[in-house]
């Protein structure tokens, strides 16, 4: 009878309290920003040898945060960072945001400047014994550019560095289109509704009207700058946000396990190569 009460008791720690249930973390923190130094000494590159580093900038985004493009970044950093063995070094905030520039509370930052500083970013990630370099990009245009041909670069020139240049939205059309049923768009029902499940209260469905939305046209047809509307639809009549709470949070759990299984996937390839 002791006996049992002991491994009842055992088990009541093990599995019924939190605290002994999970698994302690490597670091006391993922974030460069809040790590000590003496702690990353430790376990920088010996432990951890993989970093990620959210890029964005700010631009109208609809009815949600100017930010979007680094709120949804650094939200994917920090939910697969344990996962993946990652550090999340300070975000980027500042981009090339292009043709929604002149909207108020946007930036741009020029294309010679930005490809220097995000050079300068990763080498300095290098330095610090950093082997596994990912950029999780949240805005496109020719921002994606820079920054690819930067991480080649880097890589390139570090024999024994990898850059691996994620565009979030992008690599997960897939998904836009199984969870929502149709395509997505800037500031659409995808980016909405990741913000959303990012943080309800950066969304403002009573400000929504139809009208804000309009398909990217297609090339060689038209352009217009500043662009007429804050949500660009990748397809005609698909992409709308719809506020869908429930959709929202799918989505992002997909989204998120999806770019987790990106990243450990190319560390794995890297590694067998041997590269």
């Amino acid at each position: 009878m002791f006996k049992f009460i002991l491994g009842f008791l055992f088990f009541c720690l093990i599995f019924v309290n939190p605290t002994f249930s999970q698994t302690k973390d490597l670091v006391s923190t993922r974030e460069m920003n809040k790590i000590n130094w003496l702690e990353f000494k430790e376990v920088v590159p010996a432990k951890i040898n993989t970093v990620i580093l959210p890029v964005g900038t700010l631009e109208p985004h609809g009815v949600t945060a100017n930010g979007a493009d680094n709120i949804a970044p650094e939200a994917i950093a920090q939910k697969i960072a344990p996962e993946v063995n990652a550090l999340i070094a300070p975000t980027l905030p500042y981009g090339m945001t292009g043709s929604m520039s002149n909207y108020p509370g946007a930036f741009e930052i020029s294309d010679t400047v930005y490809r220097a500083f995000v050079k300068e970013i990763l080498q300095g990630l290098v330095q610090n014994g950093f082997k596994n370099i990912i950029i999780m990009n949240g805005h496109g245009g020719g921002q994606t550019a820079a920054l690819q041909a930067v991480a080649g670069e880097v890589a390139n020139s570090n024999r024994g560095s990898r850059t691996l240049v994620i565009n979030w939205w992008s690599f997960t059309s897939e998904i836009t289109k199984d969870v929502f049923g149709q395509d997505g768009g800037h500031a659409g029902n995808n980016e909405t509704a990741f913000i959303q499940a990012i943080d309800p209260k950066l969304v403002h469905p009573e400000k929504y009207s139809k009208d804000m939305a309009i398909a990217y046209p297609r090339p060689g047809t038209w352009s217009a700058t500043p662009f007429p509307s804050s949500i660009g639809l990748y397809q005609p009549g698909q992409g709308y946000p719809d506020f869908d709470e429930k959709k929202a949070k799918i989505y992002f759990e997909r989204v998120t396990q999806a770019i987790a299984d990106l990243v450990k996937d190319t560390i794995k390839r890297w590694d067998l190569a041997g590269v």
